[in-house]
């Protein structure tokens, strides 16, 4: 074993959520559920994976808190902001997630937690109304006031860490410029300018957050630290970030199973896919600007796993200029569901001279049932990061997220096939825990 600097996961660690919305309050109650023994924290690979170290008569099958230093349940403790003012537990019963059997054992705990006043520009998010809303200046005083609030939280808790965790709702499309959002002095002069097109509020967050010397993670596909000047903050600050989009459903699948398709050199021709969900994501995401940031990443799985012009016999074809396969996602709102989504995948693929094959998935799936876990893994494990001193974009953590963060001024692929990501976190956790990092992506 090799010797490693990753400083012990020692005293409380506090979890700052932007948003307290379903996804939010299905992961703290789940938490806090677990930490009575009344829940089982099912879904999370920091609470059940058991990864291989060494090789031979030295290999072991070791969970992941027997190979490195990693926060317990026990001393996490949570914040959040959010447009509405509702305290966790109101927020809980109002999402209609879980029953109320299994969020009143820890009523009290959640009854604690109220959101602190959300840096919030309506422009992002036309759907939503709340009340609970900074008064700013711009957005330079945007960042200053949230930085007193992780400031304060500290103080007020006693945490020893703090992780902030992007968990609020899709915000509307934002591109990158490369005379604002290529470097960071650039970036500053935008806040300080009051640009409100360029800069979006959740681009206050993480930047906050990076200044105040926590790890921050993008759970929606918003634009936010996938750019060069974040980048350059989070080396400045020597802070791990990590985006973007949680992987839950219907990616999940696709990027579990595109890897099928392509290991046993089967054709496609299409691939289509649908969404309904109900609950305040569906709400946002039926704004056209809110869609087009979820397409984008979306979208982006596929393409890196099945290569046109690796492959043209077998993805050279379909309807898009006959140069690739034919790719369509679509999100529909539909309250009646609530929370409860629906992912619909058709997938035309073709076989042994050209003769074509269907495949279809119907996933109903729960959407902050499978996102809780991932809350709960990127927190621990971006805490790890920052421990171990690895700062900047945490492609290990690729595994968890829709669109993983790549370096695209450099003309860097994501990673998307999920085995291949798998194998990127095994690696990172062994070689944070003194093992030789002994798998190969190829």
């Amino acid at each position: 074993m090799a010797k490693t600097n990753v400083k012990k996961a020692e005293g409380k660690l506090g979890v700052l959520v932007v948003g307290l919305g379903a996804v939010t309050t299905t992961f703290m109650t789940g938490v806090l559920m677990v930490r009575k023994g009344l829940a089982k924290p099912v879904g999370s690979m920091t609470q059940y994976d058991k990864i291989r170290v060494g090789k031979g008569a030295d290999k072991k099958y070791l969970k992941y808190e027997d190979i490195v230093s990693i926060a317990k349940l026990d001393d996490i403790v949570f914040g959040a902001w959010d447009v509405y003012p509702e305290n966790a537990y109101q927020s809980a019963i109002n999402a209609e997630v879980l029953k109320e059997k299994d969020i009143n054992p820890v009523k009290d705990e959640l009854e604690k937690i109220v959101p602190m006043k959300a840096a919030f520009d309506k422009n992002y998010a036309k759907r939503l109304t709340g009340n609970n809303v900074k008064n700013v200046k711009d957005r330079w005083d945007m960042v200053e006031q949230l930085r007193e609030d992780i400031r304060k939280f500290k103080k007020e808790t006693g945490v020893n860490r703090v992780v902030v965790l992007w968990a609020a709702s899709t915000e509307i499309y934002v591109p990158v410029d490369e005379k604002i959002h290529g470097t960071l002095a650039a970036l500053e002069a935008a806040m300080k300018a009051d640009d409100k097109e360029h800069i979006a509020p959740s681009m206050c967050y993480a930047y906050a957050a990076l200044s105040e010397g926590c790890p921050f993670i993008m759970g929606a596909p918003n634009t936010t630290v996938d750019i060069p000047a974040m980048w350059e903050l989070a080396e400045k600050t020597q802070m791990p970030i990590a985006g973007k989009d949680f992987k839950t459903g219907q990616t999940l699948v696709k990027s579990g199973f595109a890897p099928i398709i392509g290991t046993r050199c089967l054709g496609l021709s299409g691939w289509f896919s649908t969404n309904i969900l109900g609950n305040r994501d569906g709400l946002v995401l039926d704004e056209p600007a809110n869609f087009h940031t979820k397409e984008v990443s979306k979208l982006s799985t596929l393409e890196s796993i099945l290569v046109p012009e690796e492959q043209p016999d077998l993805y050279g074809h379909g309807n898009d200029e006959d140069t690739q396969y034919y790719h369509k996602v679509r999100i529909n709102y539909y309250p009646p569901r609530n929370d409860n989504k629906e992912g619909w995948d058709n997938i035309d693929i073709f076989g042994w001279m050209g003769y074509p094959m269907q495949i279809k998935i119907n996933f109903l799936c729960r959407d902050s049932i499978l996102a809780a876990p991932l809350c709960l893994d990127l927190v621990l494990l971006s805490d790890l990061a920052a421990r171990a001193g690895r700062y900047g974009t945490q492609r290990f953590l690729s595994f968890f997220l829709k669109s993983p963060m790549h370096d695209y001024t450099k003309g860097e692929v994501p990673v998307n096939h999920l085995f291949q990501q798998y194998v990127m976190l095994k690696n990172a956790i062994r070689e944070m825990g003194g093992y030789e990092a002994d798998e190969e992506i190829d």
